[in-house]
């Protein structure tokens, strides 16, 4: 059975996307400490959720670059803000993640300083993407995050990942519980997009809405 349909934007839409993330893309920077963030320039999105929920995957398969971001099966293996230049026209932000990173509580608290201090104080972000594992769903600690990015006034939106470890017909209901959820927060974006980074599912609908987040 054939996967169902990401929600979807134009075919104008999504081919300008398909152009620009199959541009030219480079790390530039690692922030591990506010002080070492890269001056303030061009559009920003970020990438946040708990760790190994395929942050890294993600913006790689976005990308269509297997190395770009620096992938782990261990959890925590992102311990800074990285920056990815995509062709001068927007930045792609990888933030550590959150959640059950084999790593010490301070760590941890330094972890959620940085990327706090990086959410609140970037008026170039125009949108986080906040990842949920599409297997289980919206966890506590992302709701605690999507407070937090509430009372920062950070816009915000859902997208699922991993949904090619989910049978097609799960993939609305994740989707639908998820947006539920959504509902209840000012600052999130109302849709959440599905996706799979081993698959490509939904990365053509999320390519075109971060670039009309970005350049809108």
């Amino acid at each position: 059975m054939d996967e169902p349909k990401a929600v979807g934007r134009t075919a104008g839409e999504i081919e300008a996307a398909r152009k620009l993330f199959a541009g030219r893309c480079d790390f530039i920077a690692g922030a591990a400490s506010l002080d070492s963030l890269i001056p303030i320039g061009l559009p920003e999105v970020a990438f946040a959720g708990r760790s190994n929920v395929g942050k890294s995957s993600l913006v790689n398969a976005l990308t269509g670059r297997r190395t770009l971001a620096r992938t782990s099966s261990s959890p925590g293996h992102t311990r800074q803000i990285n920056f990815f230049n995509l062709a001068d026209r927007l930045l792609l932000v990888d933030l550590p993640g959150y959640g059950f990173a084999q790593v010490s509580r301070s760590m941890k608290e330094t972890w959620q300083d940085l990327a706090s201090a990086y959410l609140r104080g970037r008026p170039t972000l125009k949108r986080v993407c906040l990842l949920i594992d599409s297997r289980h769903g919206v966890k506590e600690s992302d709701r605690e995050t999507m407070k937090n990015l509430d009372a920062a006034a950070v816009s915000y939106q859902l997208v699922l990942t991993k949904t090619d470890h989910l049978k097609p017909a799960e993939i609305p209901r994740a989707v639908a519980a998820a947006e539920a959820v959504a509902r209840r927060h000012g600052a999130a974006h109302p849709e959440a997009l599905p996706t799979s980074s081993e698959t490509g599912f939904g990365l053509p609908e999320l390519r075109a809405e971060i670039l009309a987040v970005a350049t809108g």
